[in-house]
């Protein structure tokens, strides 16, 4: 089995398929890539069980097949050390032996028998199928990846949904603490279907879906989801459980409405933050006519900051506080000039929406819980 190949496409590759791989693994086949070769195609995979990524690559110069294992760290760790050029890979597949062969050296290591690598679990036999534009799909994991939990308690807080209906396509993800919706209302399905989404495949997703201009096409099952791009195949076990009936707790009467450009109400609340007791991370924010005021304080060290800002408001007076934290996470994760803030009572939960909507299709809602002030 011998292939030549550029040590940049092969490194730019590499470095994508990586990111499925732990630090720390209990099986010493998973710190390896599996390199298959068939014909002119030479096939890379990574996986950590939960998690497998596939791609491939044409080659010109191919020769013989089979299947070998080759251990990550040690062979980026090689070709960051080259500049570009062809290298030429002869791996014997009796002993495992792969010698790399640059312009002026001869590099050997020691590969492991490819046929121990995880085998991908396969669909049952009804499964759901949906096309969509990678942008949007994209869009949807970064507009909600961010209120994702982390609690070992309650896996499935810790992932993103994903719903497809009659009536749109949705991500979801909450914290209890603070949730991110995003929609769109151009992408239905005759049949209603939903999954959990694993927060490391989502990251995993958003990184490749950036730079893929094309649709991805999701097959999932009760179990497994798979992810079909133009050069890359992802494979992840989901999360199982049923996602909190998120809609009850997103209010519909917000009579309050806050009206302020984004980027100045994230600088100075991230400037007045640094005045909010570390252990609260409460930020208060009063409300009444055409000013906003933003203000935080420890008590402990006699320390406080306040700002004022411009806004349009709408509704009775208002004093409610939120951790700043997550009222700076959601502004951060929202593209749009303004943001409209609205609000029913100050024990009630406020909704963010971007104002600027260039895509009548889709629907941002952000959702925070307020604490006390």
């Amino acid at each position: 089995m011998e292939f030549i190949v550029s040590t940049s496409d092969l490194l730019s590759q590499l470095n994508i398929v990586k990111s499925v791989i732990n630090s720390k693994n209990t099986l010493p086949i998973l710190d390896n890539f599996l390199f298959k070769l068939e014909g002119s195609t030479l096939k890379i995979a990574a996986s950590d069980l939960e998690t497998t990524l596939n791609t491939q690559m044409e080659l010109k110069n191919a020769k013989g097949k089979g299947t070998i294992a080759i251990e990550a760290k040690r062979l980026t760790d090689l070709l960051k050390e080259f500049t570009d050029q062809p290298l030429t890979f002869k791996i014997n597949l009796e002993n495992y032996q792969i010698d790399i062969l640059s312009a002026s050296g001869k590099f050997t290591i020691v590969g492991q028998n490819g046929d121990e690598f995880p085998k991908l679990p396969q669909l049952e036999e009804e499964f759901t199928s949906i096309s969509i534009q990678s942008e949007y799909f994209q869009k949807g994991i970064t507009s909600t990846l961010f209120a994702t939990g982390d609690d070992e308690m309650r896996p499935v807080m810790n992932g993103i949904l994903v719903e497809i209906s009659d009536k749109h396509f949705r991500l979801v993800a909450t914290d209890s603490h603070k949730l991110a919706r995003y929609t769109r209302l151009d992408i239905t399905s005759d049949k209603s279907a939903s999954f959990i989404l694993p927060k490391k495949t989502a990251n995993i997703l958003k990184n490749i879906l950036a730079k893929d201009g094309n649709s991805i096409t999701i097959e999932f099952d009760n179990k497994n989801a798979f992810f079909n791009l133009t050069d890359y195949r992802l494979v992840c076990r989901l999360i199982e459980g049923k996602y909190p009936a998120y809609s009850a707790v997103i209010p519909t009467q917000n009579p309050n409405k806050l009206l302020v450009d984004r980027i100045d109400f994230f600088n100075k609340l991230k400037v007045v933050s640094l005045f909010a007791n570390p252990a609260s991370n409460l930020a208060k924010l009063e409300m009444g006519g055409a000013s906003l005021l933003i203000s935080a304080q420890d008590i402990d060290f006699s320390t406080s900051g306040q700002e004022q800002l411009n806004c349009r408001y709408e509704g009775d007076e208002m004093v409610i506080g939120f951790k700043s934290k997550f009222l700076l996470d959601i502004l951060q994760n929202i593209n749009s000039v303004e943001v409209s803030i609205e609000l029913s009572d100050p024990s009630r939960a406020g909704i963010i929406i971007p104002i600027d909507k260039e895509d009548t299709n889709e629907d941002i809602l952000m959702l925070l819980m307020p604490m006390m002030v």
